[in-house]
């Protein structure tokens, strides 16, 4: 006959399987760096006015998972332990068909959980795409393979705009694999608002400055539009982050965000060497985009 258990037996084991979920966390925790408490995100606080946003959103949806998790697996472990077989057991135990408020439980709180995630992240998104009715700099950027050309509107002699044209990296021997002064360089005024728009010459593109925590894609025939203030001088990688054939990681750029003085300096430059204007959708590859006419072929008879 078997004995049953006492309650005094079973609060042990469920000591002795919580006693090293409890240490572990608290090393984790302790030991955690300031990357690590970003949630291991590029970059560094402030960059711009949305980096923080989605570093908060990024970084609790984890903490949110790990607590989740961590429960998960604890009642695992307890479960195992608890009501493992023990010696001179036989048969099955006592086998229930349903429990009510359990299924209530692990029906509502995942539900909850998906809602609370949809409605932050939407929070946040709406914020970061909200537009910027009068911004202090607009910016043209059309993505092409494999490089980038930027066209700063409103800027320079009477107003008309003035662009950089981009080629895309070069490869070096050496530690040193791409030569990043020849890279496509944007500019950005420190504590200005920014509109970007994008374009794209060719295929899809996606345009991501990594610091950021941004991107957006690149769709041929269709215009979209970042807006942003960046926070912090220094120089910020950028490269393109979709797939789009056979030199895509040679896609690079770097974008300089420097103070207004710098900024009107390297606007005046490109003036001083005839880049006035704008690099416009006439050097666009496609020409069969939607509402355009294909050209006629030669020869060519209907």
């Amino acid at each position: 006959m078997l004995c049953e258990r006492s309650p005094v037996h079973s609060n042990r084991r469920l000591r002795w399987a919580t006693i090293p979920i409890a240490a572990m966390l608290v090393v984790v925790l302790a030991g955690c760096t300031q990357t690590q408490l970003r949630g291991y995100l590029p970059g560094e606080p402030g960059i711009t006015n949305h980096t923080d946003r989605v570093t908060g959103l990024w970084v609790t949806s984890w903490i949110v998972l790990l607590i989740v998790g961590i429960v998960t697996w604890g009642l695992i472990i307890w479960a195992a332990v608890v009501y493992r077989r023990r010696k001179g057991q036989t048969g099955l135990p006592a086998q229930l068909r349903y429990n009510m408020p359990i299924e209530i439980f692990y029906t509502v709180v995942p539900l909850l959980l998906v809602l609370g995630f949809f409605a932050f992240t939407a929070r946040d998104q709406a914020a970061i795409e909200a537009p910027i009715e009068d911004p202090d700099v607009t910016i043209e950027v059309y993505g092409k393979r494999w490089a980038w050309d930027f066209n700063y509107l409103n800027e320079g002699p009477g107003g008309e705009g003035v662009y950089s044209p981009g080629v895309q990296a070069t490869e070096l021997d050496g530690p040193a694999t791409i030569d990043y002064d020849e890279l496509p360089v944007l500019y950005l005024p420190v504590d200005q608002s920014v509109q970007i728009n994008i374009e794209s010459r060719d295929v899809i593109h996606s345009f991501f400055v990594v610091d950021f925590l941004y991107k957006k894609d690149m769709i041929p025939g269709k215009t979209n539009h970042m807006y942003f203030t960046p926070l912090k001088t220094g120089t910020y990688i950028g490269k393109c982050a979709e797939l789009c054939g056979e030199y895509h990681s040679l896609m690079l750029f770097q974008v300089k965000v420097v103070e207004q003085d710098e900024y009107d300096a390297h606007i005046a430059s490109l003036a001083a060497a005839g880049q006035t204007g704008t690099l416009g959708e006439e050097y666009d590859t496609n020409q069969n985009q939607p509402g355009t006419e294909a050209p006629e072929r030669e020869g060519h008879s209907e």
